[in-house]
């Protein structure tokens, strides 16, 4: 209870600096415009399969129906695609990994892994402004004990915290929801949390599109993630904080 107190004291009469309410108005703006300009643009059509996948099949229905429209309308396909991972970043709505396969297979796996890195860096922001905003009493009601875990390796790497921001991306120790949502209530600063995010969600966004590229001979989302891959993020997950040890042991 204390360490709720304090968080709540601590809190400004308007949570977000000038500097992110400007990148958060500036995504609101380019997405609304973006949208705006796919709705002008886009052909008179029917478009009854746009719809948020739920599993690999209504995303090779999804696939199949946009592959004919990526070529002709590259711009207004990527803005449509940008619009909605944010969105679902932002507030959280599962199925995300869809949409990163999604990417491979219309893009490739260059173009797709910096669009989903991309995406989800800003999807993230989004979301960690909106809790900063609005979030501390859903969080405090959803994850209290993992917010408190949290805020208390937080506090004991604040020196080297972009390190541990980083292995937390690169490895499944806290779901990246939870991140995004508790980084603002624990004073992670944005700065160190876009770097971290941005940096960290590499791995596993390549892992993802690339086996969206062979979209037709994937069985199933437990595919995608054979012993190999896992340790290899945890490996790259423990070089990251390894100076963050290697400062605690030295002191």
């Amino acid at each position: 209870m204390e360490g709720r107190e304090e968080i709540k004291g601590s809190k400004p009469s308007f949570p977000l600096t000038f500097w992110e309410v400007t990148v958060a108005s500036t995504m609101v703006i380019g997405i609304f415009l973006g949208l705006v300009g796919v709705y002008l643009t886009m052909p008179a059509s029917d478009y009854s399969f746009l719809k948020l996948p739920r599993n690999l099949e209504d995303l090779q229905i999804l696939r199949d129906n946009l592959e004919s429209y990526t070529s002709d309308y590259t711009v207004q396909v990527l803005v449509g695609y940008c619009a909605v991972y944010i969105f679902m970043q932002t507030f959280m709505i599962p199925g995300t990994v869809f949409m990163s396969l999604l990417a491979g297979s219309l893009f490739g796996v260059f173009k797709g892994v910096v669009l989903v890195v991309s995406t989800a860096t800003a999807g993230a922001s989004s979301c960690y402004f909106l809790s900063k905003l609005i979030g501390r009493p859903l969080v405090f009601s959803l994850w209290p004990d993992k917010l408190s875990f949290f805020q208390a390796q937080v506090a004991q790497r604040r020196e080297r915290l972009f390190n541990y921001m980083l292995f937390l991306r690169l490895t499944p120790t806290l779901p990246n929801t939870f991140i995004n949502v508790a980084s603002p209530i624990v004073d992670v600063p944005y700065h160190i949390f876009f770097m971290a995010t941005f940096i960290g969600l590499i791995p596993a966004a390549y892992i993802t599109v690339r086996a969206g590229i062979a979209l037709s001979e994937l069985q199933s989302l437990g595919d995608l993630y054979d012993f190999n891959s896992i340790a290899t993020l945890f490996l790259i997950g423990v070089v990251s904080v390894t100076p963050t040890l290697m400062s605690k042991t030295k002191q």
